[in-house]
This record gives C-alpha cells, sequence and structure tokens, in this order.
C-alpha cells in the first residue's frame, strides 16, 4: 500500500518547508516537491494544511487493575481513541503488584496490548527489590527492548517505592543504560495528610488536592533528582504539575545534571476549582494525582515548556467512569485516581499553545512527539518526517474547529475533562505506519494493527557516566 500526502507544510521539530511526502510499506520512502509516484498510489491532499509526526504519549494506563477496580479503557480502545486524536504512539506502563516479579507482568501487559490499534511501547515499574528484580531488569533491557523503569513515590501501603528501592534501581538503571522515572509525590505525607483529613470529617473530593499540596511533589521530586544525582544517573520526572517540582527540575538542570520533566496538557488548563463542586460525580472526575492545581502553577508550567525544562507532554491517560469513581463517595481516599485525555491532548496543546502564541508549530511537534522519541531512543523511527522513519503522520487543519464533548470522543469514558472547550486545529488524517486510519472524523483504527516498538539502552552515555561513577568511589584518601 502507498500513500502520498500533496501540497502540504511539513512540520518538524527543527523545520517547516513545503514538499510532498511518500510512503510506501509502513516507511516514509520520498520527501520532496512535485514527488513521482507509482501509479494506484493513493493521494492526500494537504493543501493549506500541515503534515506532522504522529503524536507520543508517553504516559498512558490502558487496561489498569488499581485501588481495587481496573481502568474502562481497554488497549484497543484507548489506542484507537488517540489515532482519531493524532496520537499514533504510546509508553504504557506495566505496574508489578508487590513480590510479583517483573516478567510475570510484562508478559501479563503484553497479552492486554495484543489487541492495540496503534503502536505501543511500556515503562516497566519498581514496586518492590531483591535480586530477582535486578535480574528482571536487565531481561528486560537486553531482550524485550524496555529502557525505562517507573517508580511510584506515592500511594503508601500499595506500590510505593522508597528511598531504598530508588537508590538500587536507579543503580541498577546506570549499569544497564536504562532511564529512571518517577511519579513524584512524598507518599507518607500524603497517608498522614489524608488520616487527618478524614478525622476532621472532610471526605469528599475537595479534600483530594488538601491531602497533595505542591509541597508535597515538590519535595518528592527534590528527593528522586537528589538521589540520581548521587548515583550519576540520569532521571525523568513524570507528570509535573507545580512549580515547586519544576523549580527542583531548573535547577539541577542549570548546574548540569541531566534532568527531564513531562506535563500533562490537563495540567496546563483546568484548574483546582474543579474540585469545590457540589456535583460529586463533576468533581471525583477529576480526581488524579497529582491534582489539578491553581491557575499560578499553569503560568509556571507553560514557562517551563517555553523554556525548555519541560521537554514533553502526556495524558497520563487513566479512564475510570462515574460508578467506578462512586467507590470513593464517603471516602476521597478511594475514588479510583484518573482521568482521560488521549484524544484531546493534541488538539489542546495547539489551541492554547500555539494559537496563543506560547508554542512555535515547532516546539509542538517537539513536545507532543520529537522529544519522547529522543528521550526515549526511538527517534528518528517515531517523531520525525525523515525518508526510512515510521510513516506515522498526521495532516493537521489549523482553521477547523471541534467542540470537546464525552458524546462524540471516541474514548471509552462517560466523562471529558474538557467537556465543552471548543478547539481550533484538529488533525484531518491520520497514518499508522503508512495506514490511513483516521479520515475527516471517519475512524477506521484495526484492532491489533499496532505494534509493540523495541527502544535499546542508552548505552554510550550511560556507560561513560558509570565509568565516572566508578571513578569517583574509588578515589583514595590519603591521610597522615
Amino acid at each position: 500500500m502507498s500513500i502520498v500526502i500533496r501540497g502540504g507544510t511539513v512540520v518538524t521539530a527543527e523545520q517547516t518547508f513545503s514538499a510532498d511526502v511518500y510512503c510506501e510499506n509502513g516507511l516514509i520512502a520520498a520527501i520532496g516537491e512535485n514527488l513521482e509516484v507509482p501509479a494506484g498510489t493513493e493521494v492526500i491532499d494537504a493543501t493549506g494544511q500541515y503534515v506532522m509526526p504522529g503524536g507520543i504519549d508517553p504516559h498512558t494506563h490502558m487496561q489498569l487493575p488499581f485501588m481495587g477496580t481496573v481502568a474502562s479503557e481497554d488497549f484497543y480502545t484507548g489506542t484507537a481513541a488517540g489515532l482519531a486524536g493524532g496520537t499514533t504512539s504510546i509508553i504504557d506502563f506495566v505496574i508489578p503488584a508487590p513480590q510479583q516479579p517483573l516478567m510475570d507482568a510484562y508478559h501479563q501487559w503484553r497479552d492486554w496490548s495484543e489487541k492495540s490499534a496503534g503502536d505501543y511501547g511500556f515503562h516497566v515499574a519498581v514496586t518492590w527489590w531483591d535480586e530477582s528484580v535486578k535480574q528482571d531488569m536487565a531481561t528486560l533491557v537486553q531482550e524485550y527492548g524496555v529502557n525505562s523503569f517507573k517508580h511510584f513515590m506515592a500511594y503508601k501501603n500499595a506500590i510505593m517505592a522508597d528511598d531504598e528501592i530508588l537508590v538500587n534501581s536507579f543503580a541498577r538503571c546506570l549499569e544497564l543504560g536504562a532511564m529512571p522515572t518517577v511519579h513524584a509525590e512524598n507518599g507518607e505525607l500524603v497517608f498522614q495528610l489524608q488520616k487527618d483529613l478524614l478525622a476532621k470529617g472532610i471526605t469528599g473530593p475537595e479534600a483530594h488536592p488538601l491531602s497533595r499540596p505542591p509541597v508535597v511533589e515538590g519535595e518528592a521530586a527534590n528527593r528522586a533528582i537528589q538521589i540520581a544525582q548521587v548515583m550519576q544517573v540520569p532521571i525523568y520526572i513524570v507528570h509535573v504539575s507545580c512549580k515547586e517540582s519544576l523549580e527542583a527540575i531548573t535547577r539541577a538542570r542549570n548546574e548540569g545534571q541531566r534532568v527531564y520533566g513531562e506535563c500533562l496538557a490537563g495540567h496546563l488548563v483546568i484548574d483546582d476549582s474543579v474540585y469545590r463542586s457540589e456535583d460529586f460525580a463533576f468533581a471525583a472526575a477529576h480526581v488524579m494525582s497529582p491534582p489539578f492545581r491553581s491557575k499560578e502553577h499553569q503560568a509556571a508550567l507553560w514557562k517551563g515548556l517555553q523554556g525548555g525544562n519541560l521537554q514533553t507532554t502526556a495524558t497520563d491517560h487513566c479512564c475510570f467512569c462515574a460508578p467506578q469513581k462512586a467507590a470513593g463517595k464517603d471516602d476521597f481516599t478511594k475514588i479510583p485516581n484518573g482521568t482521560a485525555g488521549i484524544e484531546d491532548r493534541m488538539a489542546i496543546m495547539w489551541d492554547a499553545g500555539v494559537n496563543s502564541g506560547k508554542l512555535t508549530m515547532n516546539e509542538f511537534v517537539a513536545v507532543t512527539s520529537a522529544n519522547s522519541a529522543k528521550i526515549f531512543n526511538i527517534y528518528p523511527q517515531k517523531g520525525s518526517i525523515t525518508t526510512g522513519a515510521d510513516a506515522d503522520i498526521i495532516v493537521w487543519d489549523p482553521e477547523a474547529s471541534r467542540t470537546i464533548s464525552a458524546a462524540t470522543h471516541h474514548q471509552n469514558i462517560d466523562f471529558n475533562i474538557f467537556e465543552g472547550r471548543t478547539v481550533k486545529g484538529v488533525p484531518t488524517h491520520t497514518l499508522s505506519r503508512g495506514n490511513l486510519v483516521y479520515k475527516d472524523g471517519d475512524l477506521r483504527a484495526v484492532k491489533g494493527a499496532g505494534k509493540y516498538v523495541k527502544r535499546q539502552a542508552f548505552s554510550p552515555v550511560f556507560e561513560a557516566m558509570a565509568k565516572q561513577s566508578a571513578a569517583n568511589k574509588a578515589q583514595p584518601v590519603n591521610r597522615k
């Protein structure tokens, strides 16, 4: 199957230029003006539109078993919704239960993900530690193409990683050439604040942000960054939601430390007033961690993106419907944490970022696609419009608009946190590995068409850092 996209303006993270893009056998085969293509090639007219790399969402949770229930979105419905919104690849999370072998959990998630309509990869969480975990990490990196490991500093008495686990896992990541990632919230503080609020009779969703104030996130982000500095390993902080975390990242980066930050589309445009609604279902639908913050934190996050101290945008897509959220009707700590967004992230970032002048078109591509591909070592296979790259492409109409609604979205959830927002700038066509999977509102997703994407270890950079770390530790001290 071959497709040529004609008459559009190619926009990448680095440049903007007029060209046709010819796709064949799942790859970008040629780029240039007035390309000659074989007879029978399908033609997409992109006149007046932009041709960009498909979005990469580096943080999703499809079909996640969590807080006594299972996320309503599976790997097919979730990736299909992503295709409708211009996201062609995801990096999801394998989250072993405490004492569950990492390899058992990995194979469980791989079984679930076989139905994916778009391409996918995995971060694997380290939720406990012994020698088997250390060995499984090596197997995952060397045989299965996993180059990142997740650490939850929150969720005490469940999947929280304490400092001992962080130190052991970070050291192993350095040895293997893998990236440690962290959910930065001080789990002990959250646990104590939750108990205090419940004791005071504050049981509704309004207590959720009170139990997870910005300082709880900032402290954990700073601690994780300092541990990474001592271990001399790069680190990626997921869903940065407040200026305290951003400040910790910025300080470290200014000192030359390799620290990367991710923010969520929701955190950029939704504030904490949602938790004060008298409608329990509405407030509970917004319960996620970290919670939505005040507008001053939103402004800081935009500056972080503009200044380059935050490099990626994601969704933390984790869907729970109203009956599931109702489990916390009388106790906010039992409301399953999670919101949706995979279908809307690209349009939200364009409308709130590019249309407002906060981001250039090239920066939009960087923060929605290219930077994730670079940080997780799948660039230029993903995140680029280059010859030989996977033909994951979106054709984007900057003048078209749509109003976001749960009534019309493809996500398998009964609520949309962006409900009623009209966005200007939407995809008209989405190609996944050269297949036209979305066209002008017609979603053509195919169950099982998505492919698992292996990600190679970061051996050159990490080997040098590991050698330097070993040399520093080995220096003797001459005492008289």
